[in-house]
């Protein structure tokens, strides 16, 4: 199937302002199930553009902007052939395919910062207990009803801005949005020994199963499985993803997958508006 993204983000202000560079990570991670086949990107006003790659091989665009503007705008154009994804369609190792397991020692070392917990709390989720040595479980099985479980939980809040709350707080307060939901299936992984990371991009809402996104953007969760690899589980929507899921930025923290990163300046405080847009289009 092919598939077109159209972007735009915008920052108004009441008078002229300066800018700190802008990183922005809104560009697809190709793989086997992605190709991209059209790429456009434009900023308004016109600045210089470097492309890298950073720590987590995600292609960031970090942009300079020399002039004082009332208008900041980011626009991009994707084209994508995408091939069917079934998410189950995997293998574990033996020894992964139950939980509790534990990664052999050179793919724990590797992976030792994924595992590492940022919570302080011990997290609870209403109707969910982990799986322990005396009480083993399936590990897909587990996986599959804690996403589910995650989903029953907790509603969806549209909130374009702002950071993550702690998934201490989204637990407490019962919603949150996507990038909230996904921090806590992290942690909640994490508690469980399990490698995860985080992940943004976009969503394809092709299906009754997929409804819940940023309305621009999405954010969701990657598990590390030997024999599978990273898998994604999406607990906004209550499923694994498949090739509707199209990661732009993986990475430990919030901070390593924000859209859009970058500060504006001025001599005053000077009131600022933003808006974005994202149009998905079958080609």
């Amino acid at each position: 199937m092919k598939l077109g993204l159209r972007y735009q983000t915008t920052y108004r202000y009441e008078e002229p302002v300066g800018f700190s560079p802008h990183d922005l990570r809104l560009f697809p991670r190709s793989d086997r199930f992605s190709r991209v086949r059209r790429l456009d990107f434009s900023t308004t006003p016109k600045g210089t553009i470097r492309y890298s790659r950073d720590v987590f091989e995600n292609t960031v665009a970090s942009c300079y902007f020399p002039e004082r503007s009332k208008e900041l705008t980011f626009r991009l154009a994707i084209n994508l052939d995408l091939d069917e994804k079934d998410p189950f369609h995997f293998i574990l190792d033996p020894d992964a395919v139950e939980l509790p397991f534990a990664y052999d020692v050179r793919t724990r070392d590797l992976l030792a910062a994924y595992r590492e917990r940022r919570a302080k709390e011990q997290l609870a989720l209403p109707g969910w207990e982990a799986p322990t040595g005396k009480k083993r479980r399936g590990t897909v099985e587990a996986l599959v009803d804690l996403n589910k479980r995650l989903h029953e939980c907790i509603g969806y809040e549209r909130r374009e801005e702002g950071e993550a709350v702690s998934p201490a707080e989204t637990l407490r307060r019962g919603r949150g949005a996507c990038r909230d939901v996904s921090v806590l299936l992290v942690e909640m992984l994490r508690q469980m020994g399990l490698a995860a990371r985080l992940t943004s991009g976009y969503l394809r809402e092709s299906d009754s199963e997929t409804k819940r996104a940023e309305g621009s953007l999405h954010a969701w969760t990657e598990v590390f499985l030997p024999g599978a690899g990273w898998v994604g589980l999406d607990a906004t929507n209550g499923v694994f993803c498949n090739h509707n899921f199209i990661g732009a930025a993986v990475g430990l923290t919030p901070a390593d997958i924000t859209p859009i990163s970058g500060a504006f300046y001025h001599a005053k405080r000077i009131p600022g508006q933003m808006t974005s847009k994202l149009e998905l289009l079958n080609l």
